[in-house]
């Protein structure tokens, strides 16, 4: 907020002075020159764009710039004149303060920690002193540890929030339990984001960033199934990929990847409704509440492995696809044709145990340090700001996701050689006991890491394609961040 408060000084000196006797015309004075900032071409009039360019450096999204215009535009030409501006903000400001004085329980004119947490608590959000803490911490800027008005009203000015349920859904989100996108705890939506669409939206931008991402790292993913599945024959990093362009050219790096795209959408779909209902059932009621951090790790796994039983038959495809040989299958159709033909049914869900094991450690290894390393930053650096920024959360991203891995690849292994197993005639049919023992008496404990090497070389580009392309795609489709 402080890049803020040197872009628009005027309005920062008019906030401080409004509850100070100041008249009514020196308020408009003030509000006219907050105006004239935001005018860029000097037209006497605010489009949607000069706005979301002036209200940047607040922090104001641009789904969030649409919702001031929609409410204050009274003639609906696409623009805020002055008075259209002025009465924005004169009744925003109401609101805010029926919201201040709705926190202020002991009527002293400042809000504490303890405020903030009873607060929450009526609407059903439980936190601890230590998140009540970092949400003041980022409206507080004397270093009181309290909020007056003017600093109440100068953080939401315009941040279109209209009611303590929009206020505690902010905090929620952008303060408290963001866990971040690249984990298996999916996050939680209010009914109007529901009503809205936004949740829709939200899946189609990460289906979407899943999709770019995974093409874009196809080719280290093909090279640790093939790590994977013949590593004790000694198949090298660069080995492997030379040797599947000398087998099928350079498009042959990019077998399996079709299927692996097309399985994100339905899975991320899936997820999200199990997650929903499951959520549901722990808490007992619709209505009682977000979910405590270890409900929502029991709840996200529980999602996970219900979306992870609907598509697996897909996973199995995958694989076959990956390690096919060229002209082994047609497509998709022919392999699934073949597979159910030669093996039946139950050959599709080949690994499906250890596959859903290996759920619960890296879900629980991975949002666990991604919380830690999340909030030690934050707290060490930002003095409790929601925004940590890209590098820091693709750095605790990546880190987390990297312990998650090392805990639950030997599963992830053992999966994919289930899965691969019956591809090659004569090749016995272990099952996920049976191929532990193989591996470990064959290759030693590090063959139960065979292929890991890619696995972690597609880590970084693959967190930092999907991010980026999740943010732009939010953006394209009119999802706040």
């Amino acid at each position: 907020m402080g890049e803020a408060r040197s872009r628009f000084p005027s309005c920062w000196t008019w906030a401080r002075c409004q509850d100070n006797g100041v008249s009514d015309p020196e308020r408009e004075k003030r509000w006219a020159e907050l105006f004239d900032q935001l005018d860029l071409n000097k037209d006497g009039r605010i489009d949607v764009n000069e706005l979301s360019t002036g209200l940047t450096a607040w922090g104001i999204v641009r789904s969030e710039v649409d919702e001031i215009v929609r409410v204050s535009d009274t003639n609906h030409d696409g623009q805020l004149d002055f008075e259209e501006f002025t009465q924005y903000l004169r009744m925003h400001e109401k609101e805010l303060r029926l919201m201040f004085r709705s926190l202020d329980h002991n009527n002293d004119g400042h809000i504490d920690v303890g405020e903030i947490q009873l607060s929450l608590r009526s609407l059903g959000v439980n936190v601890s002193t230590e998140q009540a803490s970092r949400i003041l911490q980022s409206i507080d800027r004397d270093g009181t540890l309290t909020i007056d008005w003017n600093e109440w009203r100068d953080h939401f000015l315009f941040n279109p929030l209209h009611n303590m349920e929009d206020i505690a859904h902010y905090w929620k989100h952008s303060l408290m339990l963001d866990i971040g996108e690249q984990l298996t705890v999916p996050d939680e939506f209010s009914e109007k984001e529901r009503r809205s669409g936004v949740v829709w939206r939200q899946l189609v931008a990460g289906a979407i960033a899943g999709a770019v991402s995974r093409t874009g790292t196809a080719p280290l993913d093909r090279l640790k199934v093939f790590l994977q599945v013949h590593g004790s024959s000694g198949v090298s990093l660069f080995g492997g990929l030379w040797g599947m362009v000398q087998e099928g050219g350079l498009r042959s790096l990019w077998r399996g990847n079709g299927i692996n795209v097309l399985k994100i959408a339905p899975e991320s779909a899936i997820k999200f409704m199990a997650y929903e209902q499951i959520k549901w059932l722990i808490r007992g009621s619709k209505e009682s509440g977000s979910l405590r951090v270890q409900e929502r790790f029991i709840a996200g796994s529980l999602a996970g492995a219900t979306a992870q039983t609907i598509i697996y038959p897909m996973e199995v495809l995958k694989t076959r696809l990956t390690l096919r040989k060229t002209g082994q299958y047609s497509g998709m159709a022919d392999c699934a044709k073949q597979i159910l033909r030669k093996e039946g049914v139950r050959a599709f869900y080949k690994g499906y145990l250890p596959n859903t094991l290996g759920i619960i450690p890296y879900a629980g290894i991975d949002l666990a340090v991604y919380e830690t390393l999340k909030n030690a930053w934050l707290q060490r650096y930002c003095m409790g700001s929601a925004d940590p920024g890209v590098l820091v959360l693709l750095g605790c991203g990546t880190v987390s996701s990297t312990c998650g891995q090392l805990a639950s690849y030997p599963l992830a292994l053992i999966r994919t050689r289930m899965q691969a197993q019956a591809s090659a005639d004569g090749t016995p049919q272990l099952s996920m006991v049976g191929q532990f023992k193989h591996i470990v008496s064959h290759e030693g404990v590090p063959g139960l890491y065979r292929g890991i090497a890619p696995n972690f070389l597609k880590v970084i580009p693959a967190v930092s394609i999907s991010y980026v392309v999740y943010e732009h795609m939010k953006k394209a489709l009119g999802v706040g961040s």
